[in-house]
Order: C-alpha cells, then sequence, then structure tokens
C-alpha cells in the first residue's frame, strides 16, 4: 500500500472511502458532506493545510456576494474630476494605489476610472502641457451588492477589468471591489503596498501612520508605542478591532480606541489580517482622548 494511503487500521476508514466515492463519482450529499471529506483527505495527508484553506475558499466565494468584501463607500479613495492635477498627484502618492474612481459633483456621480500608470505617461509624453483628466479616464464598470463573487470573478477575467464600482439598490454608489478582492478570499493574502517587510509586526508608514499586522499582541503595541492598553478582554490588536466592533469587520472600517485610530486594510469572513493605525494623541491609556 501507498504510504500516502490512508491505514486499514484507522478508525472510520469504511466511512471515510464512501465519502470518496460519493463526490469522485459527482453525487456528494450536499456542502456539508464535501467539506468534512476535504477535512478528512487533509487529515489523511493527501494534501496539506494551505490547500484545504483554498479548497474552502473556493466553495466560500460561491456563496459570497459583493457587499461581503467591498471598500465601503465612506473608505473609498476617489479623485475629483475638477481637482487640481497637484492635488491629484498628492491623493495618488498618498494612497499607493494604482487605479482610482473618478468623480464628478458628488460621489454618486463616477464617470470613469483613471489609472495611475496613464497620468505618469501623460507627465512624460506631454511635458508642459495642461493636464485634463477627462482625456485620461477610462470607463467605470458597475455591479450590483448582490452579485455573487464568482460570477464577478468571471466578469472580470472576461472584460479583462480589475475594478468595479457598487451599487446599491437605488443606484447610488455603495463600495468599491477589486480583482484582488475576490481572489484573497480563495488564496489569501495577496502582497501589495501595504505589506510589511520581513518579520515586522509594526512598521511606520508616516508621521503618526503605522501598519500593523492584526496578530500582533497587545504587550508588543505597548511596548512599541509606549501604550498601557488593557489586554483583559483581547490579546491581539486585531482582538481590540472585533472587541470594540462586537463583530468581524469590513474592510475599511474604522475603530477609535484611546489616542488610536484603527483602520482596517485587509480582512476575510475569517478573520482580521492587516490594519492601518494613526495616533492622534499623548494619552498613555486605552480611555478617550477627548482632545486628539
Amino acid at each position: 500500500m501507498s504510504e500516502d494511503a490512508p491505514s486499514t487500521n484507522g478508525p472510520g476508514l469504511s466511512n471515510w472511502l464512501r465519502r470518496i466515492i460519493s463526490v469522485v463519482s459527482g453525487k456528494p450529499q450536499g456542502r456539508e458532506e464535501l467539506l468534512e471529506f476535504l477535512k478528512d483527505a487533509e487529515e489523511q495527508e493527501m494534501f496539506d493545510s494551505d490547500v484545504q484553506s483554498m479548497l474552502e475558499g473556493v466553495l466560500e466565494v460561491s456563496d459570497a456576494h459583493v457587499r461581503d468584501v467591498m471598500i465601503p463607500r465612506s473608505q473609498m479613495t476617489i479623485l475629483e474630476r475638477d481637482a487640481p492635477a497637484a492635488e491629484l498627484l498628492k491623493t495618488i502618492v498618498d494612497s499607493g494605489h494604482s487605479r482610482f474612481p473618478v468623480i464628478g459633483e458628488d460621489r454618486d456621480e463616477v464617470i470613469g476610472i483613471l489609472l495611475a500608470k496613464d497620468l505618469l505617461r501623460f507627465y512624460v509624453e506631454h511635458e508642459g502641457e495642461t493636464f485634463d483628466i477627462r482625456e485620461c479616464l477610462r470607463p467605470a464598470a458597475f455591479v450590483p451588492e448582490s452579485k455573487r463573487l464568482n460570477v464577478l470573478l468571471r466578469e472580470f477575467r472576461a472584460n479583462r477589468n480589475h475594478m468595479a464600482v457598487v451599487v446599491d439598490e437605488y443606484g447610488g454608489v455603495s463600495g468599491l471591489v477589486t480583482i484582488e478582492d475576490v481572489l484573497e478570499q480563495i488564496v489569501g493574502d495577496i502582497d501589495d503596498e501595504h505589506d510589511i517587510e520581513g518579520d515586522l509586526e509594526i512598521q511606520k508608514e508616516a508621521d503618526n501612520r503605522y501598519i500593523v499586522r492584526a496578530l500582533t499582541r497587545i504587550d508588543d503595541f505597548n511596548e512599541y508605542f509606549d501604550t498601557q492598553l488593557s489586554d483583559e478582554d483581547f490579546d491581539t490588536v486585531g482582538g481590540l478591532v472585533i472587541f470594540e466592533l462586537g463583530r468581524l469587520p469590513r474592510r475599511g472600517e474604522k475603530v477609535r480606541y484611546g489616542p488610536f485610530e484603527f483602520q482596517v486594510l485587509r480582512s476575510d469572513r475569517r478573520r482580521v489580517h492587516l490594519l492601518r493605525v494613526r495616533r492622534h494623541g499623548q494619552k498613555q491609556d486605552g480611555s478617550a482622548d477627548d482632545n486628539a
């Protein structure tokens, strides 16, 4: 017998084999049985935990909707059509993103998408000319909050889009979703401009602004910032955010705690991964900072 095969002396072998036959024959008895089969397969060392997580992610994508992973409207980084070029450049540089919705009179009027590379190309090829953002805009794709992620992923691939504006049932803009948001539900974290280098847990991004791994322990956070945040109800910074909200947060949501503001940069339906932390005051405990 192959070393990779389950032992014939193992408990529940017959049940496990029946599940294999059921799945391979194309007749799994529902999602729960399929998930049990995948878990058993991992325990039998047919594949590792990373593969297990990806397979479960594929199943979740078929059930999840755009509203589950979108960046909320209030947290969108947008460019205004009539803003001066210098202001546009500052927003692009400060955000570190590569694609931006461009609005007209308000956030419900998205007139197109600007790619940072198109703006840079203009300044290289048309040095000295006045920049008109309308000449660089690409069409914006719009999707409803209720669209399933697996359907959206197919549309992204077919249309070669990387970003879509999310609209509610009344046609108003409710958020933004990218192809990375969808893929991370399957493969987990994808490195981007926010990722922390090496084994660091906290990395300074700018004055009073930091990128922090959600699994950073409160003790380590306190030592870095010379604070005394309580860890009585949670052990990690991500736990602090979840405790304050009373639920798993969506990407882009913010929580104020003492002199700190925590913004979720990356999360999924299972846990928080990455946070941006802004320090507004100099108080050394977890109490509210009314002057910040």
